[in-house]
């Protein structure tokens, strides 16, 4: 497998989006939104990270980071969506993708990371719920942080715009 940064080609990005679509057909929480979620921080500029996993020529997972602030520190970049295809689930891509998005992220210099999942998934990379990190209409339980540098912040998490549906 290859872990490498997404290309800006419109058909690696087409092909993004059918694996995004095919990786949360099946998911217990999706929104069905997931694949517009990632070209509407493309074209926002909000896209700061996006790296795919690869096997035998095909892409077979994605994961995607854009800033984000805690209680007005910046600097914080909030990752999703994080997508494998079906038959690739379960042999380790999703974590190998977390692994090197959160060490790219620290290169950069990042304070650290947040994301809203399951915790007993997201837990193992390190991800804990902090109930001082509030985002609206999201249980305080599944607003999950991971500071990189530092401590983290208080308050309200506030991501792209393009996040939100």
């Amino acid at each position: 497998m290859i872990i490498r940064a997404e290309t800006e080609t419109a058909p690696e990005q087409a092909a993004l989006a059918a694996l995004v679509t095919r990786a949360f057909a099946t998911a217990q929480v999706a929104s069905g939104t997931e694949a517009e979620v990632l070209a509407r921080l493309r074209e926002s500029g909000a896209l700061s990270l996006s790296l795919v996993a690869e096997e035998a020529g095909q892409l077979v997972g994605q994961i995607a980071a854009s800033p984000a602030t805690i209680g007005g520190a910046e600097g914080w970049a909030c990752l999703g969506p994080l997508s494998v295809v079906p038959e690739a689930q379960g042999r380790g891509i999703g974590s190998a993708l977390m692994r090197a998005a959160l060490a790219q992220l620290a290169a950069r210099g990042a304070a650290g990371a947040v994301l809203v999942g399951e915790p007993a998934y997201y837990g193992r990379f390190g991800f804990v719920a902090d109930p001082a990190v509030v985002l609206a209409g999201v249980p305080a339980r599944y607003v999950l942080v991971r500071p990189l540098a530092g401590p983290t912040p208080a308050g309200a998490l506030v991501c792209a715009p393009a996040l939100m549906p």
